[in-house]
């Protein structure tokens, strides 16, 4: 095993094996896993992820407020309103892998292995 994957703790009796359940508990909502989709690119306010993600502010907020306890989510007020956006890349990457592989348990040949044969 590389050392670098020691380093971080990639073991199977890594001490951060049972954050990463954590981590993996936090995206295991449809609600969170769209929110996160839409703030791949841009810092947004509540009511325009509500609009996107076709939720009432109410609840996008209370989704939020998980994403900010568990550090997926950081904010910026601006005057009365609160704007979100990603704390790293990481929650980004991890949705945007397990979209691939939901794309190879339905699809023969996955649209980004596609995008790969066509720039490759």
């Amino acid at each position: 095993m590389d050392a670098d994957m020691r380093a971080c703790g990639q073991e199977p009796d890594g001490q951060y094996v049972e954050l990463a359940v954590e981590v993996f508990g936090m995206l295991a909502d449809a609600t969170r896993v769209r929110l996160i989709l839409a703030l791949r690119d841009a810092e947004l306010s509540v009511s325009r992820l509500a609009e996107l993600v076709d939720k009432s502010p109410a609840a996008v907020s209370q989704h939020l407020a998980k994403l900010r306890l568990a550090r997926f989510v950081t904010t910026r007020q601006e005057g009365t309103r609160v704007f979100y956006r990603l704390a790293n890349e990481h929650a980004s990457q991890l949705v945007s892998d397990a979209i691939f592989q939901a794309e190879h348990s339905v699809d023969g040949t996955p649209r980004h292995h596609q995008q790969d044969e066509v720039t490759g």
